[in-house]
């Protein structure tokens, strides 16, 4: 599968809008990461809809989810 560089700088500028819009996404999981992120580790995610629906789910973490997060989040400066 070959990376498109038009696509990854579209990601890269709606991922920084992101950002500016919810400054506190990402310190979030900057603070979860330094404070213990490891394998075995239960994210859990919830949404509440505008009409009050709720959705939830859950995942546990493995060693490869949290190498991925340590990238992501080094690239971002932690």
């Amino acid at each position: 599968m070959a990376i498109n560089p038009v696509m990854l700088l579209q990601l890269k500028a709606s991922w920084d809008r992101f950002n500016q819009d919810h400054p506190k996404f990402l310190k979030f999981w900057r603070s979860a990461y330094k404070n213990g992120l490891e394998e075995g580790t239960i994210v859990e995610f919830k949404i509440t809809a505008p009409d009050g629906k709720e959705m939830g789910s859950n995942l546990k973490l493995k060693s490869e989810d949290v190498e991925l997060m340590r990238q992501v989040l080094e690239m971002y400066s932690m």
